[in-house]
């Protein structure tokens, strides 16, 4: 698919050019002093994508999230769509890159899934800046009494390697007091939150500073702005705070910037992207990440207070492969018709959408459409969702792009404009922080019963002492499953949740609460996707 020039993306996005700082032919940096001049335009409606439980056989959320966009273009309707960018170590991993798929991609695919315009290379030398600059202020005299066994700031990498998740530094003669440490995967640091939860650049600043990156030998916080580096990290940040223009492959404008984990940090596009597509487009379409219980919960109670935003639409995406796995069909056998595992999985997606209604936000249900799902299979859900009053939508976009979303595309619209939305949170900032925790697993993940850890409950008295009692909750569980067992199919109702560790994110404003066996820096899998590309052109 041949792409336009940035600039042509730019005109049709309503970006003048003195904003525009192109990266070659096609992708571009946006000066975000565009802010101001657009600054008395009303803001355009926003649509949240998300989607059931994640299998194997794939739900294709930011494909439709693509594809609605390209939609949107075939019936002359003007949109922005606002992704995160994504992560080295997956792109080598498992999942394999996120610029969507077929015709519902954007482009430059490499590049946007390599170093695109260097912002994770940014983000990872400014942790690391952190760390060095730690790790000295210890060896140089430890004049800010930092105590070496509460280091809690991690080093990082853009990548999966198990190998780095706990270390030994410093050891050798002379090298500073040894210490464990390990390394998290760059997107999964506090710094990736900051970055995307920021407003602008100040905002960035005033987080960055108050970042908690050690405790003393008498247990008070320590402060990237103690440490003195503050002005060093923003330099090195300095352009990585620009959002980036690219396009569609149907010369849709797309906005690609941040890209925090969603099942260990709060998996959202940047802020500061986000309410830049609303100045400049009647309506933005964003995703969040894995499914609603943990991106969508993200977005509406955490990025969209910070934002002010609020939320007109969510899409929720679904195929009927996922959900006759949902019903216990083995992905070996999902190319064989089976109503009754499809209609036995139906419970993930409805307690998705409940979930979604629970914050007062319009759903709309998405179904991905496959070669092999048949006609009595379609003929079911379709039953379904009318029967339980559910709007919904079956598009083709990988194959067909925006002509295959144009159904989807002309629904989300009437919806737009005949449905309004109620958004609130589901929790009060002021709530103590463990009854936050527990509204979040019982009311999002339909958990009977919460269970905590003795070092988790230690850290959160501690956070609550530290004066942190207001801050959100950032679940960190697994993807697969709406419980913390990745083994753990469907819709279960009444399990224990347990919560086994705490970290405080000061700068973020949220507390990461840890459950299962969820990491913080992945592994590869046994042939990752680095190996699969040994047989293909570089």
């Amino acid at each position: 698919m041949e792409l336009l020039k940035i600039n042509e993306i730019a005109s049709i996005a309503n970006i003048d050019s003195q904003y525009l700082e192109p990266y070659g032919f096609y992708k571009a940096k946006i000066n975000p002093e565009i802010a101001e001049s657009k600054r008395f335009r009303e803001d355009g409606k926003l649509i949240l994508v998300t989607a059931i439980t994640p299998t194997k056989a794939g739900e294709g959320k930011t494909t439709a999230s693509i594809a609605l966009a390209e939609g949107f273009g075939k019936i002359g309707q003007k949109a922005m769509l606002c992704l995160r960018e994504p992560a080295l170590g997956p792109v080598f991993g498992i999942k394999g890159g996120a610029t969507g798929g077929g015709l519902a991609s954007i482009g430059p695919v490499e590049d946007i899934n390599l170093h695109f315009t260097g912002d994770m290379h940014a983000l990872t030398s400014s942790i690391n800046l952190i760390s060095a600059v730690l790790d000295n202020s210890i060896y140089q005299g430890n004049p800010l009494n930092i105590n070496p066994e509460r280091v809690v700031w991690k080093r990082a990498m853009d990548m999966n390697d198990r190998a780095l998740r706990e270390i030994t530094v410093a050891e050798g003669k002379g090298n500073g007091i040894v210490r464990q440490d390990g390394f998290v995967i760059t997107v999964a640091s506090e710094m990736m939150a900051i970055m995307c939860l920021a407003t602008d650049p100040n905002d960035f600043c005033a987080r960055l500073e108050k970042i908690i990156v050690a405790y003393t030998y008498e247990g008070k916080p320590v402060t990237v702005k103690d440490l003195k580096c503050t002005h060093a990290v923003m330099r090195l940040m300095k352009e990585a705070l620009k959002p980036n223009l690219v396009q569609t492959f149907e010369h849709q404008p797309a906005i690609v910037h941040g890209g925090p984990f969603a099942n260990i940090a709060h998996g959202c596009n940047s802020l500061i992207a986000t309410k830049l597509g609303l100045k400049l487009a009647p309506i933005v379409i964003t995703e969040a990440g894995f499914a609603a219980d943990l991106g969508a919960e993200k977005f509406l109670d955490i990025a969209a207070r910070e934002g002010k935003l609020h939320p007109d639409l969510t899409v929720m995406v679904a195929t009927i492969r996922a959900l006759k796995m949902h019903g216990g069909v083995a992905f070996e056998d999902l190319e064989h018709e089976n109503v009754d595992a499809m209609k036995a999985g139906l419970a993930n997606l409805e307690t998705h959408i409940e979930n979604i209604r629970k914050y007062g936000v319009p759903v709309i249900v998405a179904i991905n459409h496959f070669a092999s799902d048949s006609e009595q299979e379609v003929l079911a859900l379709e039953k379904w969702c009318e029967n339980h009053h559910f709007e919904y939508a079956f598009l083709d976009g990988f194959l067909r792009g925006g002509e295959g979303s144009i159904d989807l595309a002309k629904k989300v619209k009437f919806m737009l404009d005949n449905c309004p939305s109620a958004y609130h949170p589901i929790y009060d900032l002021k709530w103590p922080l463990k009854k936050k925790i527990e509204t979040i697993c019982k009311e999002i993940y339909r958990a009977g019963n919460v269970v905590y850890e003795p070092k988790a409950l230690e850290q959160l008295a501690e956070y609550e002492k530290l004066g942190f009692s207001d801050a959100y909750i950032c679940m960190a569980k697994t993807p697969n499953s709406i419980t913390d067992d990745p083994k753990i199919i469907g819709a279960p109702r009444g399990f224990t949740i347990t919560v086994r560790e705490c970290n405080l994110s000061a700068g973020a404003n949220f507390v990461v609460v840890l459950t299962g066996k969820v990491m913080t820096m992945p592994g590869l899998p046994k042939v990752p996707a680095a190996i699969k590309m040994e047989d293909q052109p570089w």
